[in-house]
């Protein structure tokens, strides 16, 4: 597999990073995944805002924000690798700073993006409970950061089942996000989410939906959740960058109604629009 490794497309076994790489020592390293459309980059402004705002957190000195530099590196990618579309991992590592903390910034990065192939996505998944509590993130909201040991172990515990998907739970016991989504649920004509009070990531996907339910005429609440909200809802459905918007089917075991469903198909319906009408533009603008 080729990746991109500080301005050069190179093969996987061929990329170095420093052992006294800052990303590697404390996990001061960010990333974005997403996927491409037809070779087209879904909501990647939106991507790329967020980076740049936990650079700034960590105190990491990112170039501006170059859209036509950054579709291009996706597209060299695409084309190395013989894909049409694919899944991809844009990674920022501090740099090399040496052994011990650091409160200087950091104006030398590494920037590291790596590729995969498209798994297809499951229709719909199951949720479960993990015993593993969420974190809380290490500074005022959580990062798409290289601290991962939380996600890491739950999970473990539901090991490779790629339709269940974990969900975590805060200390207090309100619900939080899953393993590697956000969560959503319709109950009549409000739309449900847990608050980034909860430790949950600011994810893009969510943004996108709580704007788009919004456009829908329904009622957006985030706000913190117990695990019994879920067994009174009429659907329920987890969202990613890659994965999109998936309906749970069940929960702990017990069945999920879907009677109010129109929301959920209405917001798939409207995503599935949406990254098609942005290839259009990009492509032709």
């Amino acid at each position: 597999m080729y990746i991109y490794v500080n301005h050069e497309v190179v093969d996987e076994q061929e990329a170095r990073i420093s052992p006294m790489d800052h990303g590697f020592l404390y996990g001061m390293g960010l990333f974005e995944t997403f996927r491409t459309y037809n070779g087209h980059p879904f909501l990647l402004d939106d991507h790329f805002t967020r980076l740049a705002e936990g650079a700034d957190e960590l105190g990491i000195a990112l170039p501006d924000y170059d859209r036509e530099a950054v579709v291009a590196v996706i597209r060299s990618l695409l084309e190395a690798n013989g894909m049409e579309d694919a899944y991809f991992r844009w990674n920022i590592s501090a740099g090399k700073a040496g052994v011990g903390l650091m409160v200087a910034p950091y104006t030398a990065p590494e920037t590291m993006v790596f590729v995969k192939q498209l798994q297809e996505p499951p229709k719909e998944k199951e949720a479960r409970l993990l015993q593993t509590v969420r974190n809380t993130p290490e500074g005022a909201v959580r990062r798409k950061s290289h601290h991962y040991l939380n996600n890491i172990l739950g999970k473990r515990e539901l090991a490779n089942q790629p339709d269940v998907e974990g969900v975590f739970l805060t200390q207090e016991g309100f619900l939080s996000e899953g393993v590697v989504s956000n969560l959503f649920w319709v109950k009549e004509d409000t739309l449900f989410t847990p608050s980034l009070v909860t430790g949950c990531l600011p994810g893009i996907t969510r943004a996108w939906v709580i704007k788009a339910a919004e456009a829908e005429g329904f009622r957006v609440i985030e706000g913190e959740f117990t695990p019994d909200h879920l067994l009174e809802a009429e659907t329920v459905f987890v969202c990613n960058a890659i994965q999109e918007l998936v309906r749970v089917s069940a929960w702990e075991g017990k069945s999920i109604a879907s009677d109010n469903q129109h929301l959920f198909d209405s917001l798939k319906e409207r995503y599935h629009q949406n990254k098609w009408h942005a290839f259009a533009i990009s492509a032709c603008c």
